[in-house]
């Protein structure tokens, strides 16, 4: 009888036992947290991981964005952040990203964090954004790419031409001082070595696809080339040419349609070769050289300029001797093509029985602008 009234009265001892150290466990977290509660008045801690600040400043001159990485830490965790009045997400450690689209000028960062204990902390944070001076130069490199054509044609099929002996090298010295001297990425330039009448239509269809309207467009022809008075049109001579007939004869007045195909906003065309002067709306100015490079820029240009007019030029080159010269030895940022065949026309006359031309090619949307060279 008395075994069985222990076992009966057992767990009701063991329950009120446990019950009152579950209470006792209780009260005494109740009276820690609460204690803790009474005694914290530290605010979180803010701390800046992608940006330097400096007394409550940062000072930004890339791009008008920035994505700032902050990380607010507390004892007692975190209850929310907030910037600039939007809630932000945090990690677990506190980590968070805010993206800012900046005006110039000061921008204010207001970041407010409140911890599990009501403790709050307020931090202003002044963004000055002031972009950097962008020059012409890297104006131009953001917005626009710097083609290239540049054909030599020194072998002719048919025998009744003569083939010539320096059109394929002066046109891979041009290609080099466009390369290693201004701003042309050699994959921009298309460099044709005794080109066909196919190769050269081929490369201009595939430039009046690729060219922008904020493109600039270099084409050079080295090789030999016709005037018929009769037709009043001028002739390039691909290597395929006959001189039977002028199926495989490259026309000026197909150049002159594919320089309006091709919506470049600068147009620079020279040729090493015998040349219809009706191509020009004008002969050159002489000018002093251009004081508002930006203004010429700015405005559309298609240019050209030849080593000589109607007569036959001489294979040996003084026209691309000079002007690759000129282009290598050239010191200054920006050269316009007006200064630059200005630099050299005199010595070309002077050794030469060539008279070089410049001026604008007529009917292909010319409005005063002019081509520019941007020196690396």
């Amino acid at each position: 009888m008395f075994i069985v009234i222990l076992l009966l009265t057992f767990p009701q001892l063991c329950s009120q036992s446990l019950k009152s150290e579950k209470s006792a466990l209780w009260v005494s977290n109740k009276a820690k947290n609460d204690t803790l509660a009474k005694t914290d008045k530290t605010p979180p801690a803010l701390t800046f991981l992608s940006h330097e600040i400096r007394d409550g400043r940062y000072i930004h001159k890339d791009e008008a964005a920035i994505s700032l990485i902050g990380k607010v830490t507390d004892e007692s965790g975190l209850n929310y952040i907030a910037v600039n009045s939007e809630l932000t997400p945090t990690t677990e450690s506190g980590v968070f990203v805010k993206e800012l689209q900046l005006i110039e000028g000061e921008n204010e960062l207001n970041i407010v964090a409140v911890d599990n204990n009501n403790n709050l902390l307020r931090s202003e944070i002044i963004i000055e954004y002031a972009s950097s001076v962008m020059t012409l130069a890297d104006k131009i490199k953001k917005e626009s790419n710097y083609y290239g054509l540049i054909i030599g044609i020194d072998n002719y099929l048919d025998p009744a031409i003569n083939d010539l002996d320096n059109p394929v090298k002066d046109a891979r010295s041009i290609l080099d001082v466009l390369v290693n001297n201004y701003t042309f990425k050699e994959e921009n330039i298309t460099f044709l070595k005794d080109a066909t009448y196919k190769q050269i239509m081929i490369s201009f269809d595939e430039l009046a696809k690729k060219v922008s309207p904020t493109d600039n467009l270099l084409i050079f022809y080295a090789g030999h080339g016709w005037w018929d008075k009769d037709a009043n049109n001028g002739y390039w001579l691909p290597s395929d040419a006959s001189k039977r007939n002028k199926s495989y004869w490259f026309r000026n007045s197909t150049l002159v349609d594919y320089l309006k195909e091709i919506q470049s906003k600068h147009t620079l065309l020279i040729t090493d070769a015998c040349f219809g002067g009706t191509i020009f709306k004008t002969r050159s100015a002489f000018n002093d050289a251009p004081r508002a490079i930006e203004m010429l820029y700015d405005m559309p240009s298609r240019k050209a300029m030849t080593s000589g007019t109607l007569t036959e030029v001489p294979d040996q080159s003084a026209f691309t001797k000079y002007l690759v010269e000129r282009l290598a030895e050239n010191q200054e940022k920006y050269l316009s093509s007006e200064q630059l065949f200005s630099s050299f026309r005199i010595a070309v006359i002077n050794n030469s029985d060539a008279v070089p031309q410049y001026g604008e090619i007529r009917d292909v949307g010319d409005q005063g602008g002019d081509f520019v060279f941007i020196k690396k």
